[in-house]
């Protein structure tokens, strides 16, 4: 076992081991206050915990962001590394995705709290988090594609999350347009939304078909990345947030531009749509759980267990959307089923990452250990 991160050897090494597979942890702490928000007597106790939460989750992004700047300031040859690295440079894609629950977190939380200026930063956030997430889009799998060597069978749904990235945005850009007035800026950031839902879902859509053969073939994960079953769920459940969101808005957003057809039937389109991709991640879901229960005898701890916690919150926030839009009861009851299990598996999940911090199992660097063991050979 490690020592303690306070013990090590040398204090540089909390920086140069650090991998922005960290920034996991920041999504599904997001997500998981954001959640809370919405849950029954959120008006309440439920809202201030919620609250509490985005703001402890800001300052854990603001750490993680420190140290991996850091990293690249103080050992650069090492850092760069990532874009070699067959698994860790995927995770660069949790950046943007944790940028954006903070910015969720300012219109569902920052607004009361702050007031207008709140939206403002928000509307900041959603440009760079869109620009962020739509570089990541491009580079990360070109890096798969012209430097580094994949095989179906080692395979799993972390190759989605440089793709995610961006419909987690197009979802953000909806969310956003409840709290601006409708014209001509509403109506470009309403496209653009649409335009990073195309870049991000139907690749991921290829992306799970591939994960579907390579399933067939060579059958379930190993062990240290069971979790990454869950993964599968978030391009789905994000997929229908962003639709039922932008829907929501696009009639009003659209009607500014005399376009309020075309904005009805985007909103009616995305309800009809959400309902066939909840269908999917519904069954995606009862895989994920088989597949961990299959192996949960054993199964070792790591950060990839935060999987467990974003996927299932934006499919959760995304059934309770569309429970409100429809007016339906049962929708709402099933997202609030689903929310109280997020919750549990996130306080499960935080209190495992705070032990593993603590016996300074959690600092390690793939990537830095291949670089190296490169230079020995």
């Amino acid at each position: 076992m490690k020592k303690p991160f306070y013990q090590l050897q040398q204090k540089q090494d909390l920086i140069r081991q650090f991998t922005p597979n960290w920034f996991t942890v920041t999504m599904g702490t997001g997500v998981a206050a954001l959640v809370l928000a919405e849950l029954p007597f959120a008006n309440g106790a439920l809202w201030q915990i919620g609250a509490a939460v985005w703001h402890f989750n800001i300052g854990l992004f603001a750490v993680f962001s420190a140290l991996y700047a850091l990293r690249w300031l103080l050992y650069p040859d090492e850092a760069r590394q990532i874009f070699s690295h067959p698994a860790m440079s995927l995770f660069l894609g949790a950046i943007p995705m944790g940028l954006a629950t903070i910015l969720n977190g300012l219109l569902k939380f920052g607004a009361v709290l702050y007031g207008d200026i709140a939206v403002q930063i928000a509307q900041l956030l959603w440009y760079a988090d869109a620009a962020l997430a739509l570089l990541i889009a491009w580079c990360v799998p070109f890096f798969m594609y012209s430097r580094q060597r994949h095989e179906l069978k080692s395979m799993t749904a972390v190759w989605l999350l440089p793709i995610v990235a961006c419909e987690v945005a197009a979802a953000s850009g909806g969310l956003l347009l409840g709290h601006m007035d409708a014209g001509p800026h509403a109506a470009g950031i309403l496209l653009g939304s649409y335009v990073l839902w195309g870049i991000s879902v139907l690749p991921a859509f290829a992306v799970l078909t591939i994960l579907m053969l390579r399933l067939a073939l060579h059958q379930l994960p190993p062990k240290e990345m069971a979790i990454s079953s869950w993964l599968a769920l978030g391009p789905v459940g994000t997929g229908a947030l962003a639709l039922l969101a932008l829907g929501q808005h696009a009639p009003q957003v659209l009607a500014a531009i005399r376009l309020q057809a075309l904005g009805e039937l985007f909103q009616h389109a995305g309800i009809f749509a959400a309902l066939l991709l909840l269908g999917f991640g519904l069954w995606w879901l009862g895989i994920a759980v088989l597949s961990t229960l299959s192996q949960l005898k054993g199964l070792p701890f790591n950060l990839g267990w935060w999987g467990l916690t974003f996927p299932l919150g934006v499919f959760t926030l995304a059934m309770l959307n569309l429970g409100q839009q429809l007016q339906i009861g049962f929708f709402c009851s099933a997202a609030y089923a689903l929310g109280a299990v997020l919750i549990g598996l996130w306080l499960m999940v935080a209190y495992q990452t705070a032990k593993g911090c603590y016996r300074g199992s959690l600092f390690f660097s793939p990537c830095l250990k291949a670089y190296l063991e490169q230079r020995s050979s």
